[in-house]
């Protein structure tokens, strides 16, 4: 993790949660609420991250903390993301030309 250049198969969730700058037992929930973050346990029976669960966990973060989705908002996300439904930026597009096009329709009212 210190060189970006060397990437690694697994990481454990110490390595994850500083990365991502959580606790450990943000992630812990995180998995028992999102279906799609799964992470192996290796023999020992610890978790193990691959670049795959990171990066969803990285947009499990972003929606909670930077999109300011709930839990279940986010489960939504996820869930029209797996059927291939329009993305949420495709979505708010639509939603600020509708916008755009209803305040110039009251605008001519």
């Amino acid at each position: 993790m210190d060189d970006p250049e060397i990437q690694k198969l697994y990481y454990s969730i110490g390595e994850v949660s500083e990365q991502l700058d959580l606790e450990p037992h943000v992630l812990r929930y995180w998995e028992s609420e999102f279906t799609v973050l799964h992470p192996r346990k290796n023999r020992a029976g610890r978790r193990v991250y691959t670049s795959d669960d990171i990066a969803i966990a990285r947009r499990i973060q972003q929606l909670l903390k930077d999109e300011k989705y709930t839990i279940a908002g986010a489960k939504q996300v996820f869930e029209r993301e797996r059927h291939g439904d329009v993305s949420d930026q495709q979505l708010r597009a639509e939603l600020k030309d509708l916008r755009s096009l209803l305040t110039q329709l009251l605008d001519q009212l």
